[in-house]
């Protein structure tokens, strides 16, 4: 099967198999590795093998199917990690934190005393600010 890359990308290069990785799981549509600055033990990396720079131009076909294998792979390392908790993290854009332009998830375990702050700090709008922000969406 041929698959949508970019050249320059590392992790088309990883997904499709030019690049060795510590893969966890392979499909049709995916690769699954360990991330090699993990937060956590277990910390993995979700890569379709087509290229979307990220959640913007990810097709709905694998937006869908990202979600069904994240839950798999989530599911499987409760069982075999222990872990307490998983955080499902996907980011878009440098200011979100997203640092190399091919979508990705990140499953990252969490255990219990880990150390990880995986956080935002909630803010307190009024009432007003809200329902504004509401009418700017829909």
């Amino acid at each position: 099967m041929e698959y949508m890359k970019k050249e320059d990308c590392i992790f088309c290069k990883i997904a499709n198999g030019e690049i060795p990785s510590r893969t966890l799981y392979e499909d049709q549509l995916f690769r699954v590795i360990l991330d090699l600055g993990p937060a956590t033990k277990g910390h993995a990396l979700i890569l379709p093998k087509d290229h979307a720079a990220d959640l913007y131009e990810l097709p709905d076909e694998t937006a869908s199917a990202v979600l069904v294998l994240a839950k798999k792979m989530a599911l499987g390392m409760r069982e075999k990690l222990h872990c307490d908790g998983l955080n499902l993290v996907q980011n878009n854009g440098e200011v979100a934190g997203q640092t190399v332009r091919h979508f990705h998830v990140h499953l990252i375990p969490r255990y219990v005393g880990d150390g990880q702050k995986i956080n935002w700090t909630p803010t307190s709008p009024t009432s007003e600010e809200l329902d504004a922000v509401k009418e700017q969406i829909i």
